[in-house]
């Protein structure tokens, strides 16, 4: 059985490994204000950025799909990973060696299957680079030197070869102690008559990598006339490899396609080296599949959806390229860039293009990028015989449905514009006539019409005032204290939250509760030692006693140290606790200024005046219950508990936090 990891290589690994670094590697930040960072949610569809980052706290909060945690629990829910196997990944990131109780740490038997399989494909990646060294790899070699790749180009991607042998790789992998059952699983192996075999034989190998750098699956190329194998054989479907959730060459062009807001789509991987090589290092290519939705949600959390964005789609000139080109337009409206095509000259494709013509003619190609939209229009148009009246009216009516797609309204006008020019209308009422239907029908998709049936009002819940603790009914997020912090809603097919107590934001108590408690879990100096004070009743919203007790139960916020924030996430009492915990701790104060004693104050201040009003309330309606003949001892002591409760109220609006 697999030791359990010490608990204080767990605490390492957790403070040696940064928050913003890791969720960086699968997502563009940006700063949000209050120290912390902003992204597309990785965990839902959005399209108003909700996940919010704090590096100094260490956490991710998305207050779209409430989502939220530490480095651990990013990394666990991004990669289906086990806890143990989080641990063991990130510790193997840091140079951290990690020690197991419970008899001790046996290498190689006490990784999560998951680890075991990602190290099994960096053993054979690094097995197939060696073995294009050899002289069996001739074949290999000379086939990236004819397409312009020389042996820096094969180490840059980390191109290799893997023999012709029936069970080189299986050897190999055995040696390093890996199991027959790990290389059949992982795809590297497939059972033979005697057992396992090498999947992959004689072919020119490509380590296809996850967005955060590490093997998941190859690509290999068929070299001999021999080979009866496809043209291209990739990695099976494993626990490690989803071909549509893959893009190769992701992990290095990530950082640049963040950068420049640009992304590159190529066909195949040698068309990825070769427009990296020529300086386009935004270029990407799908894995043995078409371009569909997982990748456009991978290339969105780059992009960041911002309006400057785009996407060029690279196709071959002739018909599949064209029909290609075209399956790429239908997924248009589902990024906020802008998508363009770039037609490769003579049906060259980009590897092609640079052998021929150089790096520089794979640049001037993606530079020289049509609008997808233009490019579809021109495709539609020229199916039909505009010298006829029929084939003009049935261009306009395949074409109008494009045209309305486009988002932006003034490029919608011009576009709809040069379709009556292409076609040829005559008419000035001709001409309105197709305006009108365009803006007619992008009105129709916009108010959820029949072309986008219900996906207009299927927006995530908000924060903690929306569908979280039983908000609006429609579940839309908004902004305020509940909300994303920049008011946004949550994002498109946001996936339905646990419910809980009521909760009425608009009640100022709650939101200065909610404001003090961010005070109390991100800046405890400020209200210390007052805040420990603070009775749980004080705290009227019940999600926000939960948390007021699971500050209490960590110790208080006075006793606040570098595991402060872990001690109350522990302490909660269930996940919907914990996530609130976390929203708090990630959501900023809503001051423009940091916050300092005079606001913390304020909030102090302003909680225990609503307390003590809530009080008053209580025992005037007592006194009301005991009428005159009441006792008059008990009657003077709820008339003194009154009198005092007044002048402390009166004490707290003078005088403020000194009165505390």
């Amino acid at each position: 059985m697999a030791g359990r990891i010490n608990d204080d290589d767990v605490k390492a690994v957790r403070a040696a490994v940064p928050i913003d670094a890791v969720v960086s590697e699968y997502l563009q930040l940006r700063n949000a204000g209050g120290g912390n960072l902003k992204g597309l949610c990785p965990f839902h569809d959005e399209k108003t950025p909700s996940f919010q980052v704090s590096p100094s706290k260490g956490l991710y909060y998305c207050f779209g799909c409430q989502e939220g945690g530490d480095t651990v629990d990013f990394v666990m829910k991004i990669d289906h990973l086990s806890f143990a196997e989080t641990i063991e990944r990130l510790a193997s990131q840091s140079g951290i060696t990690l020690r197991y109780e419970e008899g001790g740490y046996t290498p190689g038997r006490q990784q999560g299957e998951r680890t075991r399989l990602v190290e099994a494909h960096k053993a054979a990646a690094q097995f197939y680079v060696e073995q294009l060294e050899r002289p069996e790899a001739e074949i290999g070699r000379t086939f990236l030197a004819q397409r312009g790749f020389d042996q820096a180009a094969a180490q840059h991607f980390g191109v290799g070869y893997s023999p012709a042998g029936w069970d080189h790789l299986v050897r190999y992998l055995r040696g390093r102690g890996f199991t027959d059952k790990e290389l059949i699983v992982s795809g590297l192996a497939q059972e033979g008559r005697r057992g396992p075999i090498d999947r992959f034989r004689g072919r020119l190998m490509w380590p296809i990598r996850d967005i955060a750098g590490e093997v998941v699956g190859f690509g290999a190329r068929k070299l001999r006339e021999d080979d009866n194998g496809p043209k291209y054989l990739n990695t099976p479907e494993t626990p490690l490899y989803r071909k549509s959730q893959v893009l190769y060459g992701i992990d290095l062009a990530k950082k640049e396609i963040a950068k420049s807001s640009r992304a590159v789509v190529v066909e195949g991987y040698t068309d990825v080296m070769a427009c990296h090589l020529a300086g386009v290092t935004t270029a990407i290519a799908t894995c043995g599949t078409s371009f569909g939705g997982d990748h456009i949600k991978i290339l969105r959390r780059l992009l960041m959806d911002n309006a400057g964005a785009e996407v060029v789609f690279t196709f071959d000139g002739d018909a599949a390229g064209q029909k290609a080109a075209l399956r790429a337009f239908e997924d248009d409206q589902r990024f906020a860039a802008e998508t363009s095509i770039a037609i490769t000259p003579d049906g060259m494709d980009p590897c092609e293009l640079r052998l021929a013509r150089g790096d520089e003619a794979v640049a001037s190609l993606v530079d020289s990028r049509t609008p997808l939209f233009a490019f579809a229009l021109k495709s539609i148009v020229s199916r039909y015989n505009l010298d006829t009246e029929e084939g003009r009216i049935a261009a306009v009516d395949e074409a109008v449905p494009v045209v309305a797609a486009i988002k932006n309204p003034g490029l919608r006008d011009r576009y709809a514009i040069r379709l009556i020019g292409m076609v040829g209308i005559a008419t000035q009422a001709e001409e309105q006539s197709i305006i009108r239907r365009v803006r007619g029908l992008a009105r129709s998709r916009q108010n959820g019409g029949p072309e986008h049936g219900a996906r207009g009002d299927q927006r995530g819940g908000g924060g903690a005032g929306g569908a979280r603790y039983g908000g609006r009914g429609d579940q839309r997020g908004r902004g305020g204290p509940g909300g994303a912090p920049d008011g946004g809603p949550g994002g498109a097919g946001a996936p339905p939250v646990p419910r809980g107590p009521a909760l009425n934001l608009r009640s100022p108590a709650h939101r200065v509760e909610r404001e003090l408690l961010k005070l109390a879990l991100q800046h405890p100096h400020l209200v210390s030692p007052a805040f420990d004070a603070y009775g749980i009743d004080e705290f009227t919203a019940p999600p926000y006693a939960a948390v007021r007790r699971a500050i209490e139960d960590a110790g208080g916020a006075a006793a606040a140290d570098d595991d402060y924030l872990a001690r109350v996430r522990e302490a909660a009492p269930d996940d919907t606790v914990r996530a609130m915990v976390t929203e708090l701790a990630v959501e900023p104060p809503h001051t423009r200024r940091d916050p300092d004693e005079a606001y913390a104050g304020v909030q102090l201040v302003a909680v225990r005046l609503a307390a003590v009003n809530h009080r008053v309330a209580e025992v005037r309606g007592a006194l009301q219950r005991l009428g005159q003949h009441a006792d008059p001892a008990h009657l003077a002591a709820v008339q003194n508990e009154l009198w005092v409760l007044q002048q402390y109220g009166q004490s707290l609006r003078d005088r403020g936090a000194a009165a505390l």
